[in-house]
């Protein structure tokens, strides 16, 4: 593997993901951030299937792919991220928690900015809630360090988070918010289920399958 893998520099994702206590910490942050955002949905989850809390708690759904994802370099700890091995499998699993981590993220601070004047400038219901999930797209930036797709996971990533804008706008599962969605919130969300697939085939390299896994 080379030495960088998109705009952060290996040496971070070395130290992060090859130390047990700081990989362990990252699963911890991530394990606590995932409960924090589920309390945030927790009013509401009562009005909507248990079936579809996956899809409709989004930003904790995001979290807990990503927690899997990094999860899988346990077995690896002390070795260098050069002998993870990379599998099909695996690849569906990286990709779909990138682009998951990455588009609530972007969404986040697209939809607060789009209902501004129903957050700004609350210190935590807006400053807070865009700082922490900017942290999204910034943990992202570790999986190309571990990580390979397929077109496969791609097309998959894409039609997974489609469905989920399907969901949220079309049958009203959208996270809860201050104003009406209207036409532009549902629009920029389906732009930005787009771009995330395209950072994540940007970033990612792309795995050949052997005949063994195709």
């Amino acid at each position: 593997m080379s030495e960088q893998r998109g705009p952060l520099p290996r040496r971070y994702a070395r130290y992060y993901l090859e130390q047990t206590p700081s990989l362990v910490w990252l699963l911890v942050v991530n394990a606590v951030a995932m409960l924090v955002g589920v309390r945030f949905y927790v009013e509401t989850m009562p009005e909507v299937s248990t079936f579809l809390w996956p899809l409709y708690a989004d930003s904790p759904a995001a979290l807990f792919l990503m927690t899997l994802s990094v999860a899988t370099l346990l077995p690896f700890l002390g070795k260098s991220l050069d002998e993870v091995p990379l599998t099909v499998p695996l690849a569906y699993l990286h990709t779909i928690a990138l682009v998951w981590l990455v588009k609530m993220g972007l969404w986040t601070v697209v939809a607060l900015n789009i209902g501004f004047d129903a957050y700004f400038p609350a210190p935590w219901a807006y400053f807070g809630i865009i700082i922490t999930h900017l942290g999204f797209v910034a943990e992202g930036l570790l999986v190309p360090h571990y990580a390979r797709t397929t077109k496969g996971a791609l097309v998959t990533a894409l039609v997974l988070a489609l469905a989920n804008d399907v969901l949220d706008y079309g049958l009203g599962y959208h996270p809860p918010l201050r104003y009406d969605p209207g036409v532009v919130l549902p629009l920029a969300t389906v732009a930005l289920s787009v771009l995330s697939v395209g950072i994540a085939w940007r970033l990612l390299p792309m795995q050949v399958p052997s005949k063994k896994t195709a």
